[in-house]
Parts: C-alpha cells; structure tokens; sequence
C-alpha cells in the first residue's frame, strides 16, 4: 500500500473507521507504521474486521466504541487513547451521516442529526485531539464531500455541515498552525463504498451521468481517498495545511 515506515511511531485516529472510506485509511494508515485506534459507533465487527486486516498487514491496530454525535462519548475515547497512549498524532475526522431530505421534510430533529455528528461531532474530536498533539505538530484530516461546494437538490442540511466543515478547516489551519499543527480536508466525489451500493445508485442512470462528467472516467473507490489521507498524514505533507482537496477524477458535479 504505502512505505511501512512513514508514519512510525505515530497513533492516529480515525472516526467512523469500521467501513468504506474510513476503514481504507485506517488500513492505509497501518500500512504506512501508524499505530490506529479504529474508532466505530454501533458496528464492532465491521471494526474488528478492520484492526483484523491492518494486523494482519503487519500493522498495529485496536477498536474503540463511541458514537461522535454524543460530546460525554467522545470525552472517554480520548480519554482511552490518552490512558493507552498518552498522545495523538493524527486525527481523522470520518464519521458522518447523510440524509437526503427535500425541504418540505426538512425538521428541526433531522437538522440536528446531521450537525451533531458532521459539525459539533468534528469540533470537539478536533479539541481533544489537539490537547494530546504534542510540540511536534500533528495533523488533522477532515473529510467532507464535494456537496459541501457544488449542493444537490435536497441535500440542503447535509450540504450545509459539509459546507461548514470546509469553513471549519481553514479556520482551524490558521489558529493551530503556530502549534505546527496541519488541517486539511479531503472533499470525494462519488465513491463506490458499502452505502453507496446499498443506496442502489450504482448502475443507473445517476452513475452514468457522474461517469460522463468525470475526466478520470470512473468511480472512485475507498483507496483513492486513503492514499492522500496517508500523504497528509505523513512528515512528507508538513508544508500543506488549510487546503480543500477535490477528490473526484476532476469531477464538478
């Protein structure tokens, strides 16, 4: 996957890792020396199959439980991680939710699904972590969608938390820079994951119409995401920060 070696002796964490894209990095990660906590919110096997895959690769790897929409859940996963490892190198910030929701369904609950996960969810996994980067920097990788520039109609919630967490990146890469921490944030496209397939979008005519518009003429799979989270997580990327990566073969869909 990657040189073994890039990210030795550093632990990094990614949210939302027992499946798609999320679990890809992690084993990406893994792959490059990291030592990864696996972070799930209700699928343990789906999490245990990833830490199983990255061990399996050579790597170091443990699963933790916590639902990032809830602050007291991620209050204790940081805590584990500090216990377990007193620091943190990297974090990805991965977990999220979607809804597809015209406006005339649009509800105050469904808005708050949606912000406590994407937006308060990455804001305070962002806060703990960076009270566990130590003087040498850090990185944090934050994963959007390219709905967050270019919305699709009835996606005004969900575009709007990846609308924010493009603001928040920036935002963060400008105060935290001092601290030589990095912020970035990794924007795909259509990504051919667990979801998307269950989502029944795969081989219709939405598939054929992003096909059209895609220089790079496919889909995207989970490893072309992890492999430039892995680069942004390396010592190789000290020089990048406050960057919004499109990851979408050039599509602007």
């Amino acid at each position: 996957m990657s040189d073994s070696t890039k990210l030795s002796n550093k632990i990094a964490l990614v949210t939302g890792a027992s499946k798609g894209i999320g679990a890809s990095i992690a084993k990406h990660l893994g792959a490059s020396g990291a030592t990864v906590v696996v972070n799930y919110a209700s699928s343990k096997a789906g999490a245990d199959k990833t830490v199983a895959e990255i061990e399996a690769a050579g790597g170091t790897a443990w699963a933790v439980q916590g639902d990032f929409s809830e602050p007291e859940e991620i209050t204790r996963v940081f805590s584990e991680i500090k216990q377990k490892h007193g620091k943190l190198d990297v974090l990805v910030n991965n977990a999220g939710v979607f809804g597809h929701v015209p406006l005339e369904h649009t509800t105050p609950e469904e808005f708050h699904r949606q912000f406590n996960l994407n937006v308060l969810g990455l804001l305070l996994a962002t806060k703990e972590a960076v009270a566990l980067i130590g003087p040498e920097g850090g990185s944090v990788i934050n994963i959007g969608s390219l709905s967050g520039q270019m919305a699709s109609p009835g996606l005004s919630i969900y575009s709007a938390t990846k609308g924010a967490l493009n603001s928040i990146t920036v935002s963060l890469s400008k105060e935290l820079g001092p601290r030589k921490i990095r912020v970035n944030a990794l924007n795909p496209g259509m990504v051919a994951t667990e979801g998307l397939h269950s989502s029944g979008v795969m081989g219709n005519k939405f598939e054929e119409a992003v096909l059209k518009i895609t220089p790079l003429g496919r889909i995207g799979q989970p490893q072309d995401i992890a492999k430039v989270a892995a680069f942004l997580a390396s010592d190789d990327a000290y020089w990048v920060t406050g960057q919004l990566l499109n990851l979408a073969g050039g599509g602007t869909y």
